[in-house]
């Protein structure tokens, strides 16, 4: 008489790149925040000034490496998708992604425009690197979402809320430039832009970390499986 052999479980071992991703995310977070409240920073104001404006003082090192780490746990993140065939290779997901990792490099290596010296090229290149960066993630949040979550209603619906909020922040800077160019006191003084490119940052770190839940366990999910109203 044969024995039956119980049908192998499928399994449910943690994707290391995901988990590296969340890592590196979380660790970028927590340096930017060490750096805010360290000494040498104290003649930043966390209101008025932008967060690029400690790469001026002694402690840039920390403001590079928290970029950096930032912009490590998001490719971990899309390629996770990719690698799964979540998302494809060229999608919307992962070319916004791309745009967005791309941006946080430039922001890196061309450092913001030092005013008391005069305006510069690399600080030109550093200002639209930024604008791309903080447009581009929100859409490839957004886009990645029915992927990484296509019958989990919950998370897709806060993850997509998040990348909302991104744009929402920098519908706020945009509205401050409207303003300005009819006759409004300039965009940088009209609201308080360093607090909000806070928020902006903040929530946009949440929008990415609230993907890499759904990443970490290797499962069953296809491509076939994503939200088919997103071009993934």
């Amino acid at each position: 008489m044969t024995e039956s052999v119980p049908a192998a479980r499928p399994g449910r071992a943690v994707s290391v790149p995901a988990l590296t991703g969340l890592v590196a995310l979380v660790a970028g977070a927590a340096v930017m925040g060490v750096l805010h409240v360290l000494p040498s920073s104290a003649g930043v104001d966390p209101v008025r000034d932008t967060i690029s404006e400690y790469v001026y003082g002694p402690d840039r090192w920390l403001f590079h490496t928290a970029v950096v780490l930032v912009g490590l746990g998001s490719a971990c993140a899309f390629a996770t998708m990719a690698g799964r065939a979540l998302v494809r290779p060229v999608s919307a997901a992962t070319v916004f992604a791309a745009l967005w990792v791309a941006g946080l490099v430039a922001v890196v290596v061309f450092p913001k425009t030092d005013w008391s010296v005069g305006p510069s090229l690399a600080g030109t290149i550093h200002r639209y690197a930024s604008v791309v960066a903080f447009a581009s993630l929100p859409l490839a949040v957004w886009s990645a979402a029915g992927a990484v979550y296509p019958t989990a209603a919950r998370p897709r619906r806060t993850a997509r809320l998040l990348a909302l909020a991104s744009l929402a922040w920098l519908g706020v800077v945009a509205g401050a430039v409207v303003v300005m160019l009819f006759g409004g006191e300039p965009w940088w003084r009209s609201i308080p832009l360093g607090l909000v490119e806070r928020l902006l940052a903040a929530t946009e770190v949440l929008a990415i970390g609230s993907l890499l839940p759904g990443l970490l366990r290797v499962d069953d999910l296809t491509s076939s499986e994503a939200d088919p109203l997103v071009p993934c």
